[in-house]
């Protein structure tokens, strides 16, 4: 079988606060360090692979014969959000934070999004996603107008429900966004926020979230893949990250149970090159909610299928765990992400066990590893670490 690499992203898995922290008010954040509070954590499998043994990480025990090798990335880019974060994992450094709006989208943004649309618009403030709907919910249904919404990551959500706004016209209206929001404006995602309910009581979101990302500046690692060949299989919003750039396949999950299901499954199926899974539960469901519990669970699911997936490996097959960025549940200041280092730990039959990296500068050694490892001539800023990873 020829060489794969399956690469796992635990959206938002932050190991503890970067030394630029209070750059973006994130000074003492740390979301290992709060889930392993929970009764709900399980990380055993996790641990085995070194996860405890990264330096800096203090909670947990350390393993005395990790399996896997290990390190903590620090993040280059200007930013703490889900697509700078992936866009460094594939290889691109984003020196400039992508724009955001702490006091909504100005009346010119706002304005041409009506023209173009044929909707009024609600809101434009920053909101969280569960409270928007429960405040803005009734006059979106009295109404028709949509709810827009920002946070502190550079996004323009529009909120609708799905009786009043059906799905294929609410991801027209954010694609026509999309269209729209470039240059100065050109945030890093729109997002379609779908919703049901009659009343503000039994307001609820849908799993039918859909993601418009901003175009990568340039070529990632995804695309020296495709062009030496490879198969590039995106999981979950890898797409929706990407644009698609670079994929040779996709497929879409509603969660992380769906998307370890894939990613099992395709351990089981021939292909060449890389499976690049996002599991955004952790992220979505219970960072920004700040659910400490529910996060400690996520982990332990995830935990839980580890040891069938490792079985499953072939001698030439890699797995790599690493994060986007963090996003700590037990952080009450914001709801927003947090500034954080990220793990990467690394298993396989060929994988060196107990091999300690240290921190590593820019998520993107991860790139500069996958494609040495594949092939792919890819020109990265960061070095790749493959010499060491392997036995």
């Amino acid at each position: 079988m020829d060489k794969r690499i399956f690469l796992v992203v635990l959206d938002s898995f932050g190991i503890g606060e970067e030394p630029d922290a209070a750059a973006f008010g994130d000074v003492g954040a740390n979301t290992l360090g709060s889930i392993v509070q929970s009764p709900s954590f399980r990380a055993g499998e996790l641990g085995r692979l070194g996860l405890f043994n990264i330096e800096g990480v203090a909670c947990g025990r350390p393993c005395a014969a990790p399996q896997g090798a290990f390190a903590r990335l620090r993040e280059v880019s200007s930013g703490k959000d889900t697509t700078i974060g992936h866009w460094e994992i594939a290889g691109v450094r984003s020196p400039r934070p992508l724009p955001t709006y702490p006091k909504g989208f100005p009346p010119e943004v706002i304005a041409a999004f009506e023209q173009a649309t044929g909707y009024k618009v609600i809101c434009n403030k920053p909101y969280s996603g569960t409270e928007v709907i429960r405040d803005y919910g009734e006059e979106h249904l009295a109404t028709g107008a949509l709810i827009v919404y920002t946070s502190a990551d550079s996004v323009f959500q529009v909120a609708a429900n799905e009786q009043k706004v059906p799905l294929k016209e609410l991801y027209r209206v954010c694609g026509v966004a999309r269209g729209l929001l470039k240059g100065e404006h050109g945030v890093g995602r729109v997002i379609a926020r779908p919703f049901v309910g009659d009343r503000r009581e039994n307001f609820a979101r849908t799993p039918n979230r859909h993601d418009y990302s901003i175009e990568p500046p340039r070529p990632t690692m995804l695309n020296a893949l495709a062009a030496a060949g490879r198969d590039v299989i995106g999981v979950g919003k890898i797409h929706d990250i990407f644009c698609g750039s670079g994929l040779t396949r996709t497929i879409r999950t509603k969660g992380n149970t769906e998307g370890i299901a894939v990613l099992q499954e395709l351990a089981r199926q021939n292909f060449s090159g890389l499976a690049f899974v996002n599991l955004v539960d952790f992220d979505m469901l219970y960072g920004h909610r700040r659910n400490i519990d529910g996060y400690a669970a996520a982990t332990a699911e995830f935990d839980a299928a580890l040891p069938a997936l490792l079985a499953s490996l072939q001698k030439d097959d890699l797995l790599m765990i690493t994060a986007d960025h963090g996003c700590d549940p037990g952080f009450a200041k914001t709801t927003d992400h947090t500034r954080e280092y990220v793990p990467w730990l690394c298993a396989g039959p060929a994988v060196r066990q107990g091999a300690d990296l240290g921190t590593l500068l820019g998520f993107d050694v991860i790139a500069a590893t996958v494609c040495e490892y594949l092939k792919a001539p890819f020109d990265a800023e960061a070095k790749s670490c493959l010499g060491a990873i392997l036995q």
